[in-house]
């Protein structure tokens, strides 16, 4: 089954996601746990050691929220535990001097994006809708180069069905009027779409375990794409009568 295009008519206001959408995010993170692992080598093996900080991850969302701050905070707890208290100061250093590298990381934007967000602004209110750590995100922005084709930039601490509605409704006509473009099915596209938004969902190579989810695919106002460039492909801008 061919899906149907976007009628362009039919949006007023396009949102992105920024990490893995905008710019490479998530393979910094998988480098740094690479590193994690080469240091607590001798106490547990790689795939174990992933399980555990994955968990204490997902334990300490509440308390510190997504982004590179709380991502050290949980791997300084889960050396801490994995070698019940014994890790060197040595090593809790380097796991600092890791977080701190990852907040300096240069910010690579990914194919197509810079020509694409600035020929559907000539058409459309496009906005940035992230999560994260405020100092961060607003870092990533500014080096990406981006933020001047953006009407606006939320930086929130969790998206969900109703940060959809407010931010559709603050920044646009409304989410019935809106498209949220991003890599996550979990975070960008679902939330969206109960908001009454359409949702294009854009694969990035690697998923972070707590963001994956099944694919609305019986939802009608849901679209998936390989790339950013193809956002130019599926809105139909000279819709028939």
């Amino acid at each position: 089954m061919v899906e149907t295009k976007i009628p362009a008519t039919d949006i007023t206001t396009i949102a992105f996601d920024a990490d893995d959408t905008l710019w490479h995010n998530e393979t910094i993170f998988r480098l740094t746990e690479e590193r994690f692992a080469e240091l607590l080598s001798l106490e547990l093996e790689s795939e174990v050691l992933m399980e555990r900080l994955l968990e204490t991850e997902r334990k300490n969302l509440k308390f510190y929220g997504y982004g590179i701050k709380g991502f050290t905070l949980s791997m300084i707890e889960t050396a801490l535990e994995v070698t019940e208290g014994r890790v060197s100061a040595r090593t809790i250093g380097d796991i600092l001097a890791a977080g701190r590298e990852m907040l300096t990381h240069p910010v690579e934007t990914l194919p197509g994006v810079r020509e694409t967000v600035k020929a559907l602004g000539e058409h459309f209110r496009l906005i940035v809708i992230t999560k994260g750590d405020l100092f961060d995100q607003e870092r990533k922005v500014a080096e990406s180069g981006l933020g001047e084709l953006f009407q606006a930039v939320e930086i929130v601490s969790e998206k969900t069905t109703q940060t959809y509605l407010d931010l559709f409704n603050r920044h646009g006509t409304g989410p019935e009027e809106a498209l949220m473009v991003g890599n996550s099915l979990k975070s960008d596209v679902t939330p969206a779409l109960e908001a009454g938004a359409w949702g294009v969902h854009i694969p990035y190579h690697i998923t972070w375990a707590m963001e994956r989810a099944e694919a609305p695919d019986k939802k009608a106002r849901f679209r998936t794409v390989k790339s950013i460039t193809e956002l130019l492909d599926i809105i139909d801008f000279n819709p028939r009568d």
